[in-house]
């Protein structure tokens, strides 16, 4: 059913994983979509330009446009080009991240302020230069967290991030209450994207958890589009967590 017809959706870091799952969700919901890579050329752009493609055969409006949300003034040309392209912005989903599969206390300096300029700063700069559009259509804002928010994962350093960008989108719920916007995150449990292969390399015996814990990138992104709907404007400052239950028994053994 296209309940989001003519609505706009921005989902940065969306040429792949959760954020092509949202993307293609959105699309089918109704929506124009504008897909964002951080990186020109290779297989971030690529694939960006191949989920265009497969939105436009759904018949909706599509809008690719390449920026690196750790810096401001890439996040301030992305929503100008969001402005020009598109016309306005209902949705915004906070998707993009970066960082290294490595302990905290191992990262070198570089790598902590990409930790922070990306996951943090960038997903802040990414809020304010939205709200000029999302103003004028009372637009919703989802983020996409994790399961390293709350809980300890080996090598996994944004989980850090993730913590505090939940603790933003809870001020910004109150802060942007009286704008009518509306702030809401999704905490995903193991989700079977790209970093997976990576961090099963980390995590002993992750392989041995049954196959009904792990989360797939569409059972994310239908909560986000939930969470963007008519039917979800009674949520607002919430992380709503997507794990099948895995964070529900805190000793569970593999294979349980």
């Amino acid at each position: 059913m296209e309940t989001l017809k003519g609505k706009v959706v921005l989902i940065t870091g969306s040429s792949r994983g959760i954020g092509k799952a949202a993307a293609k969700k959105f699309a089918l919901a109704g929506a124009d979509i504008v897909v964002n890579y951080r990186k020109p050329g290779g297989s971030s752009q690529a694939q960006a330009e191949e989920l265009c493609d497969n939105i436009r055969e759904m018949g909706r409006r599509t809008f690719m446009i390449q920026a690196d949300i750790s810096q401001k003034e890439s996040v301030k040309t992305l929503f100008s080009e969001v402005k020009r392209e598109a016309g306005k912005l209902d949705y915004l989903i906070l998707n993009a991240a970066k960082a290294p599969f490595k302990p905290i206390e191992k990262l070198f300096e570089r790598e902590l302020r990409q930790l922070v300029e990306t996951n943090y700063l960038g997903n802040i700069f990414c809020i304010q230069a939205a709200l000029p559009l999302l103003k004028q259509t009372e637009g919703k804002i989802v983020f996409i967290s994790s399961l390293g928010s709350r809980f300890y994962n080996p090598a996994y350093p944004l989980g850090s991030m993730k913590a505090a960008m939940e603790s933003v989108i809870r001020d910004c719920a109150e802060s942007l209450r009286g704008e009518k916007i509306s702030v809401n995150a999704v905490c995903g449990g193991i989700v079977k994207t790209d970093s997976f292969k990576v961090l099963r390399q980390y995590w002993d015996d992750i392989d041995k958890l049954p196959d009904n814990l792990f989360v797939e990138p569409d059972e994310i992104a239908d909560v986000a589009l939930f969470l963007c709907s008519e039917a979800g404007r009674g949520i607002t400052g919430q992380t709503i967590v997507v794990d099948r239950g895995l964070s529900n028994a805190i000793c569970r053994t593999p294979g349980d």
